[in-house]
């Protein structure tokens, strides 16, 4: 997590307080399968766009204004109560991502009120417990991490009564390769109550097919990010992406994308080149992997005029984001 105030410093005598948090992409789970003691398992990556900004300042009651304010009112009383922080304070909300997407927005907003109260009353506020107390991480990690330090990373799966899933590895993301991310607007992902639904009755995974995942991401998706090896990343990626997909299809109505204007797009960003490509979470949001700006934007070219559904898309160019949210002590 960066910040502009020293380290070790919980600013008590800042007048505000701001913060920028990154949206996470999930990108696949290892484990749905549990025999070994640990359930889950992640991998992900946080990405410069979209993001969660936000400032706090000093004020005798707590009040929240701007986009996804009534949200961030609620997990800042939360965070608040857990901590013993005073609930007070001015929060103005200037950027935000889309809710219930694959960005893991709720995790980066109350991850963000936690910290952002607690740098405003000279608290120490530590984002894992927070995720933890507030069940931002009940089966992942990723976000979690994402808020903490960024990058490219694995969590080792839920244990039985434990807490946030511990990170078992964090490599940079390579900083020329792009994520091209595919927005639709009239779909929402999976989540509340039917998430938890879904993963209640999803039968367990087969221990070959966790094996062959497991395999996937130590031996093809970790190395080949450590050599920066777009193919072999890109390869990998999908093939989870497929066999996840195919294990959550009856939670997604049979298909493996939520959206199917999504799905169609995906099918022609692979069609163009893309190195790799995918759903991040429920969805709806999916994604291209590709190498570099220039491809980027070549391959939104090319989707565009090659689906006739990607009219209805939005598409954003990401960079991997190789550091955590930013807290800066503004007075």
């Amino acid at each position: 997590m960066q910040g502009s105030d020293e380290e070790g410093r919980t600013g008590g005598d800042a007048m505000e307080v701001a913060v920028r948090a990154p949206a996470r992409l999930h990108l696949g789970l290892i484990d749905m399968n549990g025999s070994l003691g640990r359930r889950f398992g992640s991998i992900g990556l946080a990405v410069d766009r979209p993001s969660f900004a936000m400032t706090i300042r000093r004020a005798d009651s707590l009040t929240a204004e701007g986009p996804e304010a009534a949200r961030a009112l609620r997990y800042a009383e939360e965070a608040a109560a857990f901590h013993g922080i005073p609930a007070r304070g001015a929060i103005t909300v200037t950027e935000v991502m889309p809710a219930h997407a694959g960005f893991g927005s709720g995790t980066q907003i109350a991850l963000a009120m936690a910290v952002a109260l607690g740098r405003l009353a000279g608290i120490a506020v530590d984002p894992a417990t927070v995720g933890g107390a507030l069940e931002r991480g009940a089966r992942s990690g990723i976000g979690v991490a994402a808020f903490l330090a960024g990058g490219f990373v694995v969590d080792g799966g839920r244990r039985p009564g434990g807490g946030v899933p511990p990170v078992i590895a964090r490599l940079p993301f390579p900083e020329d390769w792009r994520v091209v991310l595919m927005l639709d607007d009239a779909h929402v992902g999976v989540h509340g109550a039917e998430e938890v639904e879904a993963f209640r009755t999803l039968a367990p995974m087969a221990d070959d097919a966790v094996a062959h995942l497991c395999r996937l991401v130590l031996i093809r998706l970790l190395p080949g990010l450590a050599e920066a090896d777009l193919g072999s990343v890109g390869d990998a990626l999908t093939e989870i992406q497929a066999r996840i997909g195919d294990h959550f299809a009856p939670a997604q109505g049979g298909r493996r994308f939520a959206s199917p204007k999504v799905a169609a797009a995906l099918e022609a960003a692979a069609a163009a080149g893309a190195a790799g490509v995918g759903q991040s979470s429920w969805g709806p949001t999916g994604f291209a992997l590709v190498g570099s700006e220039a491809a980027a934007d070549n391959l939104i070219d090319t989707v565009v005029r090659n689906c006739h559904t990607a009219s209805g898309l939005r598409f954003l160019v990401a960079r991997g984001r190789n550091r955590g949210a930013s807290v800066d002590v503004l007075a």
